[in-house]
């Protein structure tokens, strides 16, 4: 496994997508047999069992799968937000495990970017205030020029100053889509970022991730209910009874419909 710079140290952007620069494909995220229990006896419920998956740099993996599979709880591990009864899960070379929960507060905060569907901004903030904010909570200031390309590219230049009520969801969502991408995180987790927002600015949302993927290195994991935006990633795992029962790539609209039928 490759060296890492300790907690607390400043990511370098990553160079360019690794499909497209001769380098191997680098493991991202990784999980091996995880399973998550709730409760104990007869009332315990499984929500995830012995799941082993990898998310590789520079791509962009939609989960999806029947109410209660596990979608959820799996992105909830993954990300450091919930321990799981078994198994390990690694984030950028480190097992959250094996970290205090200092060191796990830190990870998530340097390695780690959010996408909620409620946005999640603080209201007394303006957008650049709320997009930097991962950066000022850790005592970083922003690189100022990757602030200005997040803000062109998220289309909300003109936004600066505005507060969220201010902002339609659209920009909204999207001020959270450039304060999940400003600390260059390893991972982008993303759940259900469409979920609030109408057909057309679900598009725009979905295209300003698929454009971080492509052109800024990103790695995105979603979860979502919607085939269309699981169309747009690389990637769809379903998830059925808290377990991985497929995993495919390059899939339309139609093949993602019909294999949630399967499902039930």
């Amino acid at each position: 496994m490759a060296a890492h710079p300790p907690l607390g140290t400043r990511r370098e952007p990553l160079d360019h997508p690794a499909a497209g620069n001769g380098r191997a494909p680098v493991a991202v995220v990784q999980a091996s047999g995880i399973s998550k229990r709730y409760g104990e006896g007869p009332t315990a419920v499984d929500a995830l069992r012995d799941v082993d998956i990898t998310f590789e740099e520079g791509t962009f993996t939609a989960i999806m799968g029947p109410s209660g599979s596990g979608k959820s709880t799996l992105l909830h591990i993954l990300a450091g937000l919930e321990r799981p009864t078994r198994g390990t899960a690694e984030i950028a070379g480190r097992e959250l495990a094996k970290l205090s929960d200092r060191e796990l507060t830190l990870m998530r905060r340097e390695e780690v970017g959010f996408v909620f569907q409620t946005y999640n901004l603080l209201p007394v903030l303006t957008a650049e205030e709320n997009i930097t904010l991962p950066l000022d909570i850790g005592g970083n200031p922003p690189d100022r020029d990757w602030l200005d390309t997040l803000m062109r590219t998220m289309g909300i230049a003109e936004r600066r100053d505005h507060r969220p009520d201010e902002m339609s969801g659209g920009e909204q969502q999207r001020v959270a889509v450039a304060r999940a991408l400003i600390g260059r995180p390893s991972v982008v987790f993303a759940d259900e970022p469409t979920g609030n927002l109408d057909s057309v600015s679900s598009q725009e949302i979905l295209g300003l991730l698929r454009h971080a993927v492509d052109e800024f290195s990103q790695t995105i994991v979603m979860v979502t209910h919607d085939p269309r935006a699981a169309a747009v990633a690389d990637r769809v795992v379903f998830l059925a009874d808290g377990s991985v029962v497929d995993d495919r790539s390059g899939m339309s609209v139609e093949d993602i419909l019909d294999r949630l039928k399967a499902l039930g």
